[in-house]
């Protein structure tokens, strides 16, 4: 009987572990500062390209007004990365980055997400 229960013990200490060590991905906090320097307000929305999850989420997005900055601090996991997708308020034919529905291909627009970090992305006209 104190067998059963000495293995029935070391089985839950064990399967304990298990969860302890395949918990999900570290969460980092991290900014995004976007500059428009466009004469047009942009609207940007930020992806995950590891998971599903768009900032700010909701069918929302983050609106910057010409000549303007604004700083978007996000949660992400650590070592994910997130691409911007950044158009014209009203007009989604002129975009950057990887668009309003993150399927332009881009080199250049996606960062790793890493505690403590600040990218910067410049609109340009």
């Amino acid at each position: 009987m104190i067998r059963e229960i000495e293995t029935v013990t070391l089985l839950r200490m064990a399967a304990l572990a298990a969860l302890v060590f395949t918990s999900s991905a570290e969460a980092a906090e991290m900014a995004f500062f976007v500059k428009n320097l466009r004469k047009q307000a942009i609207a940007v929305e930020l992806f995950s390209r590891d998971r599903e999850t768009v900032w700010p989420g909701n069918d929302k997005v983050f609106l910057i007004d010409p000549g303007s900055q604004k700083s978007v601090p996000l949660s992400c996991n650590q070592g994910e990365h997130i691409c911007y997708g950044a158009w014209v308020d009203g007009d989604d034919s002129v975009s950057a980055g990887v668009g309003p529905d993150n399927e332009q291909p881009c080199d250049t627009c996606c960062f790793i997400c890493m505690e403590h970090t600040t990218e910067t992305i410049d609109l340009v006209p």
